[in-house]
């Protein structure tokens, strides 16, 4: 069977399809994906908001790949799209998304910077992921959450571009899919409702071989 079609199911799944929104702050999810950072510096040309701040430091999908933290290479990648490097705060120590969530909540309030309203940028099929995370660990703030606008196969091409084969990256969505509901039972997301059509792609790609990144 080809991958494409579940995948594309989980997919459309993972990602909230929203329009971006005027904010306090944008705030770049780091991982592998330095089109996290083209995306958020774009908004910010865009007048979305006036200051960026990128999260990361090496996590589960990054440590042994990227020689530096996350957040510092999407600032540069940023910087060099334009952004004026004062623009530009990096939070480098989180390894996960709990810690990315509390470390940029903890550092925008010690630098007294507002944060009611952030505009969050991620991977397409973690839009839906960091809301609900957002729900449990900040969920007095109000949250946008958008994402590079390309289609699965771009994503793919562009994965492959920097690294990651299509292996890997395919079951990075498959095992984020699994985390939706494994992490909402233990607490660390609020639940979301999961379509039977998304489980049964998910059943397909797993037994296609795409389990690297399932949670044990």
């Amino acid at each position: 069977m080809d991958f494409m079609q579940p995948l594309q199911i989980l997919w459309d799944y993972l990602g909230m399809h929203q329009e971006p929104q005027k904010a306090d702050c944008i705030v770049g999810f780091g991982n592998f994906n330095d089109n996290i950072a083209r995306r958020a510096a774009e908004l910010y040309h865009q007048g979305y908001a006036k200051r960026i701040l990128f999260t990361g430091g090496l996590g589960r999908n990054t440590r042994g790949l990227l020689p530096e933290p996350e957040a510092a290479r999407f600032a540069r990648v940023a910087v060099e799209c334009g952004v004026p490097p004062e623009a530009v705060l990096q939070e480098d120590k989180s390894t996960n998304t709990k810690e990315n969530i509390l470390f940029t909540r903890n550092m925008l309030t010690e630098l007294g910077l507002p944060h009611d309203h952030i505009l969050g940028v991620h991977q397409p099929f973690m839009e839906r992921r960091i809301c609900a995370a957002l729900g449990v660990y900040w969920p007095e703030v109000k949250i946008t959450v958008t994402s590079p606008q390309v289609t699965i196969q771009e994503y793919l091409a562009d994965a492959k571009r920097q690294g990651i084969t299509e292996n890997a990256a395919i079951s990075v969505i498959v095992g984020d899919f699994q985390r939706m509901e494994l992490y909402a039972q233990k607490g660390y997301q609020l639940p979301q409702q999961i379509p039977q059509e998304a489980w049964e792609a998910f059943r397909q790609l797993v037994a296609m071989g795409y389990d690297k990144q399932l949670a044990k």
